[in-house]
């Protein structure tokens, strides 16, 4: 069952249909993953009762943080394999619809589903920063590829995760570069209506944490000759760049809209700033490997 947020994705995502006659391909698979990941969230739940006091112990929670470490090490995270590898598998039937040129590379990521350890192996791999080439590779699967899926698979058990911890999170004094939930690099931001101040999205789990607006959430420099941003005509959009490290984060200033903005649907419905960015030289900051030292 679709929650109240995930319905109101759906159904702009309907509207655009109705009013445009066809979505873009990219829109369609996003609709496609996001029902998936709905259906998992909802059997997660249905299997896993008193899962909101199981995750990690409370007592932990400020030490970790004070020492700036995310709240969920992979051994904390509370999953179903068996469940994990239903995701997976569906995932892949996605991509294989999408990717008929491909049909080796599909059936491959079938056989690591199909195998306990390599799916453990890659997701804790994923999960925990390191390189998937190893587990590509074995598996003659694109390392890309390989990602995309595994993140899609891991998605809905990670925003449940965050949605019980993100609450516990003091936003005053974190202000890192990666998410205080998983750990995650963002990949979106915006500046909220009561004082502009940037919030940062994770890429993974959809925490949302306060960041500081002169700095680059990459690499952490606050030289101001090295900060700048690109803004829309009504300056509703941002591409922050960074000239020390070249990445770049899309932004949203909610100051200047006035319906609801859904920041999930946001990060996939503006690619073109995306084109934008990467070509004026820019990479997206959360290609970048990971800053978090898992121990």
């Amino acid at each position: 069952m679709l929650s109240a947020n995930e319905a109101q994705i759906v159904q702009k995502l309907n509207e655009l249909e109705q009013r445009k006659g066809e979505l873009p391909s990219f829109a369609k698979l996003y609709r496609e993953l996001l029902c998936i990941q709905s259906k998992a969230k909802t059997g997660f739940m249905a299997s896993r009762r008193g899962f909101h006091d199981s995750i990690i112990s409370q007592a932990a929670i400020p030490d970790r943080l004070a020492q700036g470490s995310p709240l969920l090490s992979f051994s904390d995270l509370s999953l179903d394999w068996e469940q994990v590898k239903a995701v997976f598998q569906e995932v892949a039937a996605v991509v294989a619809r999408d990717s008929p040129d491909s049909p080796g590379e599909i059936e491959n990521l079938k056989n690591i589903a199909s195998s306990s350890p390599l799916l453990q192996r890659a997701v804790r791999d994923w999960y925990e920063g390191s390189s998937l080439a190893s587990v590509a590779e074995t598996s003659s699967v694109d390392k890309e590829l390989l990602s995309f899926v595994v993140q899609a698979a891991l998605k809905p058990f990670l925003s449940l995760h965050s949605e019980v911890l993100q609450p516990k999170v003091n936003q005053e004094s974190w202000r890192r570069r990666y998410c205080p939930i998983c750990g995650g690099k963002p990949d979106f931001a915006y500046l909220d209506k009561e004082r502009g101040e940037r919030w940062l999205l994770c890429s993974r789990c959809d925490a949302e944490w306060l960041f500081l607006r002169l700095e680059c959430p990459y690499c952490g420099t606050q030289n101001q000759d090295a900060l700048a941003y690109f803004t829309d005509d009504e300056g509703l959009y941002r591409l922050y760049v960074c000239e020390q490290c070249h990445t770049y984060i899309k932004a949203v200033d909610l100051r200047r809209t006035e319906s609801e903005v859904l920041l999930p649907l946001e990060r996939v419905m503006t690619l073109d700033m995306d084109r934008q960015g990467q070509e004026k030289g820019y990479k997206p900051g959360y290609w970048l490997q990971s800053s978090v030292t898992w121990n």
